[in-house]
C-alpha cells in the first residue's frame, strides 16, 4: 500500500493547512494510507526535535512511501531522509513553499530560523534515498525568495512549479499539481 506523510510548517498543525485536508481526501481516494503529523513545539521548531519525532513515528519506508511538506516541514523531511539507513528508497517528495533561507522575519523569528538556515544538509545522502522531487513555489510568497526554487533544482534535481498569487500557501485550498506528480 502506498503511504503519504504530510509534514506541516512552522506554527502550523495538520488541520490548519487547508490544502492538507483536501490532499488527504484525494490521496485516500487513490488508495494511499495518509498520515498528517502534528509536530511538537510548532511555534519554536527545533531541527533535532522535529527529526527525532519523525524517526520515532515513521518505522518503515519503502518505494511506496511519499513525503509532502510545507515550508519548514520540507527541511524536516530532507533532514529525516539524510539520516535514514543507506540505500533505503522512497517513492518521492513534494515540497510546497520550501526554503533554505527565509526572509522578512522578526528578530525573534530569525533566532528560531537561524539553525535551520545555517546547519547544512548532506544532499548526496538525501539523493541516496530518493530521486523524485517536486518543489512548488508562489511568485508572491512573502517569506520565500524566488531564488529558493533554483536551490531545490540544483541540489535535488527537483521539478519546479511556480504558481501565481498563492502567497505562502497558508490559504490555498487545493494544489492539483501534487496529485499529478504522485
Amino acid at each position: 500500500m502506498k503511504k503519504a506523510y504530510l509534514i506541516h510548517g512552522w506554527g502550523g498543525r495538520s488541520e490548519c493547512e487547508a490544502w492538507f485536508s483536501w490532499l488527504e481526501v484525494e490521496l485516500e481516494k487513490k488508495g494511499y494510507d495518509v498520515v498528517a503529523f502534528d509536530l511538537p513545539n510548532n511555534d519554536h521548531p527545533k531541527i533535532e526535535e522535529w527529526v527525532r519525532y519523525l524517526e520515532k513515528n515513521i518505522k518503515d519506508v519503502d518505494e511506496n512511501t511519499y513525503f509532502i511538506g510545507h515550508s519548514i516541514g520540507c527541511q524536516t523531511i530532507l533532514r529525516f531522509l539524510e539520516k535514514l539507513h543507506r540505500h533505503k528508497r522512497i517513492g518521492g517528495c513534494v515540497f510546497v513553499a520550501g526554503w533554505f533561507n527565509i526572509i522578512n522575519l522578526s528578530s525573534e523569528e530569525l533566532e528560531i530560523a537561524h539553525p535551520w538556515m545555517n546547519t547544512g544538509i548532506e544532499f548526496h545522502r538525501v539523493l541516496d534515498h530518493c530521486n523524485k522531487f517536486l518543489a512548488i513555489f508562489s511568485n508572491d510568497d512573502p517569506y520565500v525568495h524566488a531564488d529558493e526554487a533554483e536551490k531545490f533544482k540544483k541540489n535535488l534535481g527537483a521539478k519546479i512549479i511556480i504558481k501565481k498569487g498563492q502567497g505562502h500557501f497558508n490559504e490555498t485550498e487545493k494544489i492539483p499539481e501534487i496529485l499529478n506528480f504522485l
